[in-house]
């Protein structure tokens, strides 16, 4: 039973982690959008 609590709370803390660095790629790109946006209106 150890077992099985330890792999769940690493996998809980890896899958955390990759969603804030796949949200932080979006808001990246995101950024990049409007930046291009903002140079194509002029």
């Amino acid at each position: 039973m150890k077992n099985f609590t330890s792999y769940l709370l690493i996998t809980l803390a890896l899958m955390l982690t990759a969603c804030n660095t796949v949200r932080g790629v979006g808001q990246d790109v995101q950024k990049a959008g409007t930046a291009i946006e903002n140079a194509v209106k002029k």
